[in-house]
């Protein structure tokens, strides 16, 4: 199996990095300044399960015959990365993304076809440093992925059978994905929510009066919004997230927050925008929601305009 990855950043540079130790036939698809720096250095991992310093090869624009295309784009640059990879989509190529929210499943279907187009999610908490090195954060390190229609399929499972030797890596092809991802959704909205609304991560929110009162009450909103679509949560899956956002000393932020403390762009309409809506739908209580995606639309306008604190220009 002929990998491509759509870029060597927090998630396209572990997932693809991990694969390519592995040794998996993995080519990243980067920037010049990229390729530069990682035909100096290697693709630099640092992990609590292994360092790594990897030569990987890479290309600045797209070839053909990949078997399978890994998307780890930002959901606000879906347009680009489309453009970008559309030349390595063969006959048989798929497509996996793992971005952020589920409104860009249709988007892809309708570029490349219904059939080529798999569903996928990343559990990992990393970063890309300014040094250019992957970060991981926490143990957290899980790719799952599947087949749209639920079936077992031979490409899911080469790619299950690829990653199983990879070290600080699981992979799991699973015949629920759509689930899978909603159920992301759940708790990823429930944390970006939170965390953009209050500044804080989910501890600081649980120490505050009241904080771990609301996150719960998000989380089981979101819950809701995923059960009116047809995809309720799994039996457990709220009471492991009721204890995360209860823990007083927990440290885990939304990537979205990172992103706008540094004054960056966010998938404020691709997550927020996207449950408010569906809250909307629904008849739920969305007004925590709305409050939410206000405040990120309001940063996205002062962001902008220039008009950020100096230490977010």
């Amino acid at each position: 199996m002929r990998i491509l990855c759509l870029g060597a950043g927090a998630l396209g540079g572990y997932f693809g990095g991990r694969l390519a130790q592995a040794g998996a036939d993995v080519t990243f698809l980067v920037r010049p300044a990229r390729q530069a720096r990682l035909a100096a250095e290697g693709l630099v991992i640092e992990s609590p399960f292994g360092n790594a310093r990897l030569p990987v090869r890479t290309v600045t624009s797209a070839e053909p015959a990949f078997d399978l295309v890994l998307l780890t784009c930002k959901a606000y640059d879906l347009d680009a990365a489309i453009e970008a990879i559309r030349p390595a989509m063969g006959p048989a190529t798929a497509v996996l993304p793992v971005l952020n929210g589920l409104s860009h499943i249709a988007r892809l279907q309708r570029e490349f076809g219904e059939g080529r187009v798999l569903g996928g999610l990343a559990k990992i908490q990393a970063t890309l440093t300014p040094g250019g090195v992957v970060k991981q954060l926490s143990d957290w390190r899980w790719l799952t992925f599947g087949e749209l229609d639920g079936s077992a399929s031979e490409r899911t499972r080469a790619l299950a059978a690829l990653a199983a030797p990879a070290e600080g890596m699981v992979a799991e092809a699973v015949p629920d994905i759509m689930a899978r991802m909603w159920e992301k959704l759940v708790h990823l909205g429930t944390t970006a929510l939170g965390t953009v609304l209050m500044r804080a991560n989910t501890g600081e929110i649980a120490r505050a009066p009241g904080g771990a009162a609301l996150m719960h009450r998000v989380l089981e909103r979101n819950a809701a919004i995923a059960e009116a679509n047809g995809f309720p949560v799994r039996p457990g899956f709220i009471d492991d997230f009721r204890r995360l956002f209860a823990d007083p000393t927990g440290a885990y932020a939304a990537s979205m927050l990172r992103d706008l403390e540094a004054g960056g762009r966010i998938e404020a309409d691709h997550i927020l925008g996207f449950l408010l809506e569906a809250a909307q739908a629904a008849g739920i209580p969305h007004e925590l929601h709305e409050a939410a995606y206000i405040h990120a639309k309001a940063f996205e306008q002062r962001r902008d305009a220039g008009r950020l604190p100096a230490r977010q220009a």
